[in-house]
């Protein structure tokens, strides 16, 4: 029986930094990191909180968390979203969900 090797950490396993340059941005009075993700990085589908419609996989968008994440979130992990580019460059015209 051959085992398997080289296989990589789930990607809720990553640390929230993992993977590229993340800017602050302001929004609702709290700091949200905000990470680029390229289509060629894009491995999975994500459901978009702004639209609430499917990031396809190899489809670029934006991760997001909280800079302070909350007292009951652990790590921050739970609190990542991904979100469509555009989604998240009209987070504040979109009427909440």
């Amino acid at each position: 029986m051959s085992k398997r090797r080289g296989r990589r950490k789930a990607t809720s396993d990553r640390p929230l930094s993992a993977g590229g340059h993340v800017e602050v941005e302001t929004w609702d009075g709290t700091d949200w990191q905000v990470r680029r993700v390229s289509g060629s990085a894009a491995t999975k589908p994500y459901r978009c909180p702004g639209c609430d419609h499917v990031i396809p996989m190899a489809t670029p968008h934006v991760v997001v968390w909280p800079s302070e994440p909350s007292l009951f979130a652990g790590s921050g992990l739970e609190e990542r979203r991904h979100w469509h580019s555009g989604c998240w460059r009209a987070r504040g015209r979109r009427p909440g969900r």
